[in-house]
């Protein structure tokens, strides 16, 4: 079988057109458990605003520690401190950013529970809507091997989607965090979005791009997948043991199997190569972007 050709120019348009099948995972995901969903959006809507919560609370007690340093010191000692009041406003600054830690390691493990919950109950309610389509299919749809390639991503699809969904929400979060951020640095020095953007844009572009082309990849994939999950089954089950040896089979399904895998094995390695550097290039164009802005608010 011939290895099916992948464009290797796309607008960009082509690129993010994936995207447009979010929504029907969103509808499918709340359908499984519209509480577990609302609760996961509203944990990591909750944990998106703490970073800004944290640096302005940073913020408030250098400004009072400061503020402390231009005053004549009440004594040397931490009694003669305490005793006269200028730590009340220090000290509650320090008790507010200590809970607000609490706080974010609280949500962070309660939003890991709910997406564990979500993503079990989605697998699971996925799967019994696949099964009850299969039940409507005739026998003829059974044997047609484009309608055996749908199940297979179906099935494969049930399990994937989960890690998925966890991605989706995790970058969901980020670009409200990202926003927040970014409406505290429009007050302070708006010029600086500019950064954000170019600190931001390339790796957004890259990895939707590796994305639907890893999806694309796994897409057209499946009939040969399909394939070595046959032959695997051929080569190593009981049932067909007998036969293997009597025919002498098991050197060519093996030949069969390895010529399939290492192709496959081929094609994901040139992908995750290509999306490592083209990461590592992304990355390091952010951590300058954030840099140079770091040194002009240091300026």
């Amino acid at each position: 079988m011939a290895a099916p050709v992948f464009p290797s120019t796309r607008s960009l348009r082509e690129r993010v057109g994936a995207l447009r099948h979010l929504p029907s995972l969103f509808r499918l995901v709340w359908q499984a458990s519209p509480a577990l969903t609302a609760a996961s959006f509203g944990l990591r809507l909750t944990r998106s605003v703490l970073p800004i919560l944290v640096l302005y609370v940073g913020k408030l007690i250098i400004d009072e520690v400061v503020a402390q340093t231009q005053l004549p010191s009440p004594g040397g000692g931490l009694s003669d401190w305490v005793g006269s009041g200028r730590l009340d406003a220090l000290g509650g600054l320090l008790v507010l950013e200590l809970a607000l830690a609490i706080i974010a390691d609280l949500l962070g493990r309660a939003s890991s529970l709910v997406d564990s919950l979500l993503s079990e109950r989605y697998s699971n309610f996925a799967s019994v809507r696949l099964m009850e389509h299969a039940t409507t299919l005739d026998l003829e749809q059974f044997e047609s091997s484009n309608q055996q390639d749908r199940l297979e991503r179906a099935r494969r699809q049930v399990t994937g989607r989960t890690t998925l969904l966890t991605q989706v929400f995790g970058q969901v979060q980020d670009g409200l965090t990202v926003l927040s951020l970014a409406a505290g640095l429009l007050a302070y020095a708006p010029w600086l979005i500019v950064l954000i953007i170019l600190a931001l844009l390339p790796a957004f572009v890259g990895e939707v791009h590796f994305n639907a082309q890893g999806y694309r990849l796994n897409y057209f994939r499946t009939p040969e997948r399909r394939q070595l999950d046959y032959i695997r089954y051929l080569g190593s089950s009981v049932e067909t043991a007998k036969e293997i040896k009597l025919f002498g089979l098991n050197s060519f399904l093996v030949g069969r199997f390895r010529t399939f895998a290492d192709r496959m094995y081929a094609d994901n390695r040139q992908l995750a190569i290509r999306r490592a550097a083209w990461g590592t290039l992304f990355a390091a164009l952010a951590s300058c972007a954030y840099y140079l802005a770091y040194a002009l608010i240091v300026w």
